[in-house]
């Protein structure tokens, strides 16, 4: 079973009027300004897994910084988990400095979604200082008992639309401080896993920690899946497609390409996604 741990997905009123939200939206804007970034509908998502040979996909929208444009996303995630319940698993989205964000995850969750995530801050540093709604947001999902996915990147190499002036101390403290959320790290967590080598600490504060590989082949070489696996355990790695961004093709041609076991790539590919989300083998 292939379960895409990271996908995005739009209504089409942002698809079909994108330039509208660039002035009041400036991570919208940065992300999706250039005619070749593409957004998709639900459709177009299940018709791309029927060719891929995914089962299930994790859905999401985007970290809007209003509130009617995140409750508009998040309605359209909610909508299409309610249409296609065997094959979308829905987390909401919502800019983590929102005063409406608890509001928001209580709201979604009672809607039928699974988590919450991609959250992102794309201008400034993830952390509890400068986002001090963020301890709130992580007891909240602590007590409905739901993984949530953070957007992170690496703090070094090269410059790309979405990379967040953040550092890898910070995702560290967040995780340190709440050490019961389930979370998942995007993007390879920027790197963090390498840590996982230490001797003292890191290993306790990655307990319940995740990481997927949401647009690996654009910034690391393909032996990161077995680097990581040998590191962290490749029960604790998910494939994200980062769809449209790429396809899970992708990820599965470069983890064989590098011969790794089909029993790892089973793992990443479907079996840990799974765990997270207490699917049972009938769901």
């Amino acid at each position: 079973m292939i379960i895409d741990f990271h996908t995005h997905i739009f209504p089409r009123l942002f698809r079909d009027s994108r330039e509208e939200f660039f002035s009041e939206e400036p991570a919208f804007k940065s992300l999706y300004a250039r005619p070749d970034s593409r957004l998709v509908g639900c459709q177009e998502l299940l018709n791309h897994m029927d060719r891929e040979g995914v089962e299930k996909a994790v859905v999401f929208g985007f970290p809007w910084e209003k509130s009617d444009n995140f409750q508009r996303h998040n309605d359209y995630i909610i909508e299409s988990v309610g249409r296609y319940p065997e094959r979308l698993i829905g987390f909401c989205c919502f800019s983590p400095r929102s005063p409406h964000s608890v509001r928001e995850i209580n709201r979604c969750l009672e809607s039928g979604l699974s988590g919450v995530g991609e959250l992102a801050i794309y201008d400034t540093c993830l952390s509890l200082e400068e986002i001090p709604g963020l301890g709130e947001i992580m007891q909240t999902c602590q007590h409905f008992d739901v993984p949530i996915l953070f957007h992170t990147n690496e703090p070094v190499g090269h410059v790309y639309p979405g990379k967040a002036p953040m550092s890898l101390s910070e995702i560290y403290n967040l995780l340190k401080q709440y050490p019961s959320n389930r979370v998942i790290l995007a993007h390879w967590g920027g790197g963090l896993f390498f840590y996982g080598l230490m001797k003292k600490e890191v290993k306790d504060v990655l307990k319940n920690v995740w990481f997927d590989t949401a647009a690996s082949p654009f910034l690391y070489g393909a032996d990161v899946y077995r680097i990581a696996g040998e590191i962290v355990g490749f029960e604790k790695i998910l494939l994200g497609s980062d769809y449209p961004l790429l396809s899970p093709r992708r990820y599965l041609e470069e983890m064989r390409s590098i011969g790794l076991p089909a029993h790892s790539i089973n793992k990443i590919s479907g079996e840990n996604a799974a765990r997270v989300l207490g699917l049972t083998p009938q769901e």
